[in-house]
């Protein structure tokens, strides 16, 4: 229990920090252009330092990503946001398993049995089609895995290979690369249209009974 509080005062001074301190308004195009761009290597440092703090407490990875297509080139953008993303999920699946589980366990009981039963044998390819899946929340996955008994090597690579393909969308849609505003737009929704029907139809190839609908329905 002592730890379980631990888990929520960390959370709680953390948020009150960022907004004591104004961070949470920076993560924007422009901080980015204050704080990033243009400054090498202490710029990808910073912004992967911030994107995984953000990542970790639940800020959409979609903007992160979009951040990093905006300050870095296509293929740079994507990998450092590939970077945060999974640094900010390894914070929160560390956090939960050292620190939360009999808080997390009390506050999500059937999405902790259901993960057990989804990732039970199959622990990084199942990751892999939760990640792909459009839906759910990416903060109660990380906390829910954390406190379950799937091995942390498996699920961290399994998020990794999910999360490539919205990190690429959203990266290309912040991006400047030489297509028209439109085009890249248009280029962006078709890539995310693709990664969400592979998601549906391995959803639809792996299903067991109602275990996976537990771990992607009931997120707020």
């Amino acid at each position: 229990m002592a730890r379980g509080l631990m888990l929520i005062a960390t959370f709680v001074v953390l948020g009150y920090t960022l907004k004591a301190t104004g961070l949470s308004d920076l993560v924007d195009t422009g901080w980015i252009d204050s704080q990033v761009k243009g400054r090498g290597l202490s710029g990808e440092v910073i912004f992967v330092a911030v994107g995984a703090v953000f990542t970790a407490v639940g800020l959409p990875r979609q903007l992160i990503c979009f951040l990093a297509g905006y300050a870095f080139d296509l293929a740079l953008g994507t990998a450092l946001a590939l970077v945060a993303s999974v640094a900010g999920c390894v914070v929160a699946f560390a956090y939960a398993r050292l620190l939360g589980r009999a808080i997390v366990k009390h506050r999500f009981p059937r999405r902790i049995a259901a993960l057990d039963n989804v990732l039970h044998g199959h622990p990084l390819s199942m990751t892999l089609l939760i990640r792909l899946l459009p839906v759910g929340s990416n903060l109660i996955t990380n906390l829910a895995a954390g406190v379950s008994s799937v091995r942390p090597l498996p699920f961290i690579v399994g998020s990794a290979l999910g999360y490539v393909p919205q990190t690429v969308v959203f990266a290309l849609a912040g991006s400047g690369v030489q297509l028209d505003a439109e085009l890249r737009i248009a280029v962006s929704a078709a890539l995310f249209v693709v990664s969400g029907i592979l998601g549906v139809m391995l959803y639809r190839r792996y299903r067991k009974t109602k275990a996976l609908d537990a771990v992607t329905g009931d997120a707020p």
